[in-house]
């Protein structure tokens, strides 16, 4: 006992931090959506429920070299909306709290500022205070307040045996070009613009994850910021179900990149993480109508099993597990 609560943060992950919360802070019934989901939901009458999501940026985890202030500012909005896209939500409104080294220059300052307008403006709501401090590193919290439906909120807990597993987008880019930041492979000449444009330019899909969930199509959600394949197995814990993956989605750029300089295209992909696409399960029969629905956004890559089987992938000639990490914090 006593050794358990002296382990250090390095063993208990991130997700060992929040079941902690969870066990001190307990259960309401108000309570519609608690831990465990991308966002979470608080009952209001006539069936509704107050969505509410928080996610904070900070500059030595969060920030690579290169990446602006603006950039960084921008990242920190599309993270927050990322999950509630995965619901299937439009956010109302925004806070943001600033932790400021005291290192930064007005400019810095101005660029944070603009980069969350043009954040917000894009993705449609307003942001209306916050809160500002002094810190070591850079800081960036927001958290996005929305209403919705109770039954319209598309959870990770939805998914039937047999539904279809689907991505909206290929990965693997972001990680490699992370890479090639970081190992100082700065080739603008021979790498893509895609690969930085990943870093430094994140894309929340919000319209697309609202369509989807308009659509009635698909049966869970979530966003993949943390990886695919820690993604997957997110959806397949909180559903009870497992999935055969038969097509790893790699963009064109990241197996150019895997191919030239040695990496496993495959596990860029799998495990990179700091993409934000959505990886959904479809219901039966109704792939078709979620694809139009995503606007040709939707690419098939497994279907659902049993719970037992786990994750797995199973190509030609051969069959694996896809083991259960990506991306958490604390764990080196």
């Amino acid at each position: 006992m006593v050794g358990r609560l002296l382990a250090p943060l390095s063993e208990l992950g991130e997700l060992g931090v929040i079941r902690i919360m969870e066990r001190l802070f307990g259960s309401s019934s108000r309570v519609a959506v608690g831990f465990g989901d991308d966002v979470s939901a608080v009952k209001l009458p006539a069936g509704k429920v107050a969505v509410l999501k928080t996610d904070m940026l900070v500059g030595s985890t969060d920030v690579p070299p290169g990446m602006t202030m603006r950039q960084a500012a921008m990242k920190a909005v599309v993270a927050n909306v990322s999950d509630l896209a995965a619901k299937g939500v439009r956010p109302l409104a925004g806070l943001v709290a600033l932790g400021l080294p005291p290192r930064l220059k007005r400019s810095d300052i101005t660029e944070i500022g603009a980069g969350l307008r043009d954040s917000a403006r894009k993705y449609g709501f307003p942001i209306v205070g916050g809160d500002t401090n002094e810190s070591r590193d850079l800081t960036i919290a927001i958290a996005l307040f929305a209403v919705a439906d109770r039954h319209e909120l598309v959870l990770r807990s939805g998914a039937k045996v047999g539904d279809l597993v689907a991505v909206t987008g290929d990965f693997g880019s972001a990680p490699a070009g992370l890479k090639a930041l970081l190992e100082r492979r700065k080739r603008p000449k021979q790498l893509p613009r895609s690969l930085y444009d990943a870093v430094f330019n994140p894309i929340a899909e919000l319209e697309t994850g609202v369509r989807l969930a308009v659509s009635g199509t698909i049966s869970a959600s979530i966003d993949s910021s943390d990886g695919l394949a820690w993604s997957l197995h997110q959806l397949s814990e909180a559903s009870k179900v497992g999935m055969e993956i038969y097509d790893v989605p790699v963009s064109r750029a990241a197996a150019e990149f895997a191919d030239r300089f040695g990496y496993d295209g495959n596990d860029l992909a799998l495990y990179g993480g700091e993409e934000y696409h959505l990886v959904v399960t479809v219901k039966r029969g109704k792939f078709m109508a979620a694809r139009r629905a995503a606007r040709g956004n939707l690419k098939l890559i497994g279907v659902t099993t049993s719970k037992s089987r786990g994750v797995r992938l199973k190509q030609i000639g051969r069959e694996r597990g896809i083991e259960r990490r990506g991306w958490e914090h604390f764990k080196r």
